[in-house]
């Protein structure tokens, strides 16, 4: 096992209005306080009673899924918490991944493709 999932995070044009649809919808809080994550117009959380955490990222020009569409595919990436950055870095281009985005040395987070190009984060815990 190389991560841990910390969250499943869903592009959309207003978050708050869609975290609190989710929490209609599933229970929970919305933007908890949390140290890995910081709220604002551009991103909120909600944590459901279940311990999952859905995160929802401001995208202002969002295409919306037209499913089963395949040219408006659905829209999200993850975010998985890992102990070192480097060492799990190092094992998912072993498995195949892509990096996108190593950010500043001192980010908490870096940002790859899967081997069919959906984003995904490392997030150190």
């Amino acid at each position: 096992m190389i991560a841990t999932l910390q969250c499943l995070v869903i592009d959309c044009p207003r978050p708050r209005e869609l975290a609190a649809f989710y929490r209609k919808v599933l229970g929970g809080e919305v933007d908890k306080r949390d140290p890995r994550w910081s709220t604002d117009e551009t991103w909120s959380t909600l944590h459901t009673p279940d311990g999952r955490v859905l995160a929802f990222q401001q995208a202002p020009d969002l295409q919306p899924p037209a499913w089963p569409d395949p040219s408006r595919p659905q829209q999200y990436h993850l975010d998985l918490g890992v102990a070192d950055l480097d060492a799990a870095e190092a094992g998912v281009l072993a498995a195949g991944a892509t990096l996108l985005d190593a950010g500043d040395p001192g980010r908490s987070w870096r940002v790859y493709a899967d081997p069919v190009g959906h984003p995904f984060c490392l997030v150190r815990e």
